[in-house]
């Protein structure tokens, strides 16, 4: 009988890592590094998570050879809260954070809101990226058609769903409450302040047309946020593109479908790496 990819499978050990406070200009964020020689890997987390949620990313991605980074952004898991005077710009932490960390270029991973906070990065600073990973987001689109089709298939009162139903695809719910529960206690964990950072710019069709950084875009084939044609309409704007479509996956993919999701990152940054240039 063929394994269902979507059976709950218990988080990995993780690797170890240096952990603790970075320092940055106004604020300071709760890190952990593996460490090592290899290209760098930082993983920008969604609105519902922290450092705590890439619990099967970062043992997969460390025996792989890399040095993987997760963080918590302001107001989240052990970092320092928003000021309600200047809540920083998000990708200008990022780029505080690898200037901290001693990281030149790196592979930027995002998640959900964190992969709006990935583009903006990558729109400002394409020289400090070896690669960039969009999962489960337009890309960062504030502005356009594509921007403006992503607000409308949301229904009205979308905001007051519980986060569980629209984040977590309707098929892992189904075979896997396990999963379910243990996601949302990390994403109750991670949330202390409930804020959000500005982006450094609102992002348009025609920013990712000079989008200068190689582009994975995945998304799952049941993610109501992001589905499919829509992730597709944005990778005819992004010169040097590659899509990729997770099946029953919704809006977490990296926590539904965790194998496909590692596979798809490493293969990709596979054929870009920061050592060969």
């Amino acid at each position: 009988m063929q394994e269902d990819p979507l059976r709950f499978r218990p988080v990995p050990p993780q690797m170890p890592v240096t952990e603790g406070l970075a320092a940055l200009p106004d604020t300071r964020l709760w890190y952990w590094d593996t460490g090592g020689d290899g290209d760098a890997i930082i993983l920008v987390h969604p609105a519902s998570g922290s450092s705590l949620i890439w619990g099967y990313q970062q043992p997969v991605f460390s025996q792989a050879g890399y040095r993987v980074v997760g963080y918590s952004r302001r107001g989240f898991y052990k970092s320092d809260p928003l000021s309600l005077e200047n809540s920083g710009v998000a990708s200008e932490d990022l780029r505080h954070l690898a200037d901290f960390l001693g990281i030149d270029k790196f592979h930027a991973v995002g998640s959900a809101a964190g992969s709006t906070i990935a583009a903006n990065f990558a729109c400002s600073y394409p020289e400090r990226l070896a690669s960039l990973t969009v999962s489960n987001n337009p890309c960062g689109l504030r502005q356009g058609g594509i921007a403006e089709t992503y607000v409308a298939i949301r229904p009205e009162g979308w905001e007051n769903f519980p986060r569980w139903f629209w984040e977590v695809g309707p098929s892992y719910r189904a075979i896997n409450p396990e999963g379910v529960k243990l996601w949302i206690e990390l994403e109750h964990h991670s949330q202390a302040y409930g804020r959000s950072q500005s982006s450094t710019r609102q992002i348009s069709e025609a920013d990712l047309e000079c989008l200068a950084v190689p582009t994975l875009l995945m998304t799952g084939s049941a993610d109501l946020a992001t589905p499919p044609s829509l992730l597709r309409m944005v990778a005819r704007h992004i010169p040097d593109c590659t899509v990729e479509i997770v099946a029953e996956a919704g809006h977490s993919l990296y926590w539904e479908r965790p194998d496909a999701f590692n596979k798809g990152v490493l293969d990709f940054i596979g054929r870009h790496p920061r050592k060969a240039e």
